[in-house]
């Protein structure tokens, strides 16, 4: 469309171009008398002239009555030998050089413009020649191997996974040392991992350790609406990376392009198998001895192709996962570098209380506390700036503008203070950190439970107190008011999906047994996305939603037990949330002792 708009242009500003080189070509139509120099010489004796003109040998004389006579006067003969004289009418001289020169130059005008335009077009075709033969070219960004670069020493934690990356920087610089022994290092690295654990980081750290350039590209990149734009892009970016071997290729997201491939809908390949196709073949064309090492990230590792993943492709997988709480510690350092910290924070604390949080989670957290602190005017990041801002990346921003009715705030402060007392009392629950009714997020309230240290397996009787503790805050609704509202709708959804998945995932139940309900199936014309299928009868789904209802109800059996029998301090808790909104975990854990 715009290239039909741009020929428009082109086609008007031509035409109106001729028409202005026909309008100066073609002689114009006057109403003059051709005559001889003699007639005008006797009309001028007459007086009825009033006045002539006189350009080079041309002689127009303008009557009085309007009349233009015009006539030629022989080459060096002046009007005086023929008797004209400036006291006998008024005689206008024009210099026949410049006349002559102004009215070439002027001729030539229209020309120049059409030869300008002719010259523009030209230009506008060679442009778009070049971006169309640069439509294939691939966007790599390219990290030289000179200025600052991002070596290990940047990357905090994550020693199993730098371990497995030392040998591909070792075989970059040394690449004689495995030759030597016959050995062959991996054509390709493949970085699994949760978002934000820096997989991109890393990739980069391992081109800065061995000094070599990097290029980086989303997969996404890859694929245009054209056909074979993607297979092209993949073609240039190894050529420009084989060019300057040894060097390091990253290409983040693959799952974009990755993806298994299927028949596709309508039974032809789309243009993302096609960029797929090509990177397989510019894989299996490395040369043992390239030294180019083909590294690639992505967070969903069940979609890839299979040819991805067999040995001669991506035959290394490095997990890069979540911090543990030492990680985080040390992730904390590298981003508070350039922060100056209160003497009341301790990262070794902090680190303690981001339990589940990504290096991406940590530096966000440092730098909402910096905000923070930067708009109370503070010099320093507090205690109280981190903590605050702790709270806001889990629970999100305060809505002290939502305002409740004394009723609403009534019925959320023994809602809060339900899960409080059913987390406290039951043994495997995590630890309560604070209880709050103001708004965050979409909730009225909240209670923070974390867990004292990180956890990588749970237990059938945790996921029992979860229950419970989710259900207490409904079940202290029916207690104190005889009735239930809406409030509960979040933890109902936790404790069904919690429940169902102790039945049909983990095989807690004693009654269907250790088995495994229900089938992940991939379906392959919607790129192996995962999709459940029933492979149990009806009659043992209804044993399921049986199973699943005597969980629940079994929490919220626990749970009235707990609050019937600590009601007394039910009610102090509620007190106190009404009064100063917030209980903080020491002074809540002094109600109990």
């Amino acid at each position: 469309m715009r290239n039909q708009s741009r020929l428009i242009i082109y086609v008007v500003v031509l035409a109106v171009l001729a028409a202005l080189v026909w309008m100066s070509t073609t002689p114009r139509k006057e109403t003059i008398r051709e005559t001889n120099i003699s007639e005008i010489t006797q009309v001028i004796n007459e007086g009825t002239v009033d006045h002539i003109d006189v350009d080079g040998n041309r002689v127009t004389a303008s009557l009085k009555n309007g009349t233009t006579l015009l006539a030629f006067k022989e080459s060096g003969v002046s009007l005086g030998d023929y008797g004209v004289t400036p006291d006998k009418v008024k005689i206008n001289v024009k210099n026949p050089d410049q006349s002559g020169l102004a009215i070439g130059l002027l001729s030539l005008i229209p020309y120049l413009f059409i030869g300008l335009i002719l010259w523009f077009m030209f230009r506008s075709a060679q442009g778009a020649n070049v971006r169309a033969m640069q439509f294939g070219k691939s966007s790599a960004r390219v990290a030289g191997p000179y200025g600052k670069k991002t070596t290990f020493a940047d990357v905090a934690g994550l020693k199993e996974a730098k371990q497995e990356l030392e040998e591909v920087v070792d075989f970059l610089k040394h690449p004689e040392k495995f030759r030597a022994v016959g050995a062959e290092i991996p054509k390709g690295v493949l970085l699994v991992g949760p978002p934000g654990t820096g997989k991109t980081l890393m990739a980069k750290a391992v081109a800065g350790e061995a000094g070599v350039p990097f290029f980086s590209i989303s997969a996404s990149e890859f694929v245009e609406m054209f056909v074979g734009v993607g297979a092209a892009r993949v073609r240039d970016l190894f050529g420009k990376a084989k060019k300057n071997a040894p060097a390091v290729i990253f290409i983040d997201e693959l799952d974009a392009i990755g993806r298994q491939r299927g028949t596709g809908l309508g039974g032809s390949h789309d243009e993302r198998e096609q960029t797929l196709n090509q990177i397989l073949v510019e894989m299996d064309g490395f040369e043992t001895d390239t030294r180019v090492i083909i590294m690639a990230a992505t967070n969903r590792p069940d979609v890839l192709d299979p040819a991805l993943l067999r040995p001669g492709r991506f035959d290394r997988r490095v997990v890069i996962d979540l911090p543990d709480k030492t990680e985080r510690e040390a992730i904390l350092g590298i981003h508070t570098k350039n922060k100056p910290l209160g003497e009341d924070i301790n990262l070794n604390h902090v680190a303690a209380n981001t339990a589940g949080f990504s290096g991406a989670d940590l530096k966000n957290l440092m730098n909402e506390a910096a905000i923070l602190a930067a708009r109370d005017n503070h010099k320093k990041i507090s205690r109280v700036n981190v903590d605050q801002a702790i709270e806001k990346v889990l629970l999100g921003p305060e809505r002290r503008s939502r305002i409740l009715s004394d009723e609403e705030k009534k019925i959320t402060a023994y809602h809060e203070g339900g899960h409080a007392v059913v987390g406290h009392i039951l043994p495997h629950a995590d630890p309560i950190h604070k209880v709050s009714i103001i708004s965050r997020g979409s909730a009225l309230g909240y209670t923070w439970s974390r867990p004292g240290e990180d956890r990588f397996l749970t237990r059938k009787s945790k996921f029992e107190d979860d229950i419970a503790q989710l259900l207490g805050g409904r079940v202290a609704e029916e207690l104190i008011f005889g009735e239930i509202s809406t409030g509960a709708h979040n933890d109902l959804d936790k404790a069904t999906k919690l429940a169902r998945n102790m039945v049909t995932v983990y095989g807690m139940s004693e009654e269907l047994g250790p088995i495994v309900l229900g089938e992940r199936e991939e379906m392959v014309f919607l790129g192996r996305e995962l999709g459940e299928r029933r492979n149990y009868s009806e009659q043992v789904a209804a044993k399921i939603d049986a199973e699943v209802a005597k969980i629940v109800n079994t929490g919220r059996t626990r749970a009235t037990e707990v609050l019937k029998k600590h009601r007394k301090t039910l009610d102090h808790i509620a007190e106190l949330l009404l009064k100063q909104e917030t209980i903080e975990g020491p002074e809540f854990e002094a109600l109990f002792s």
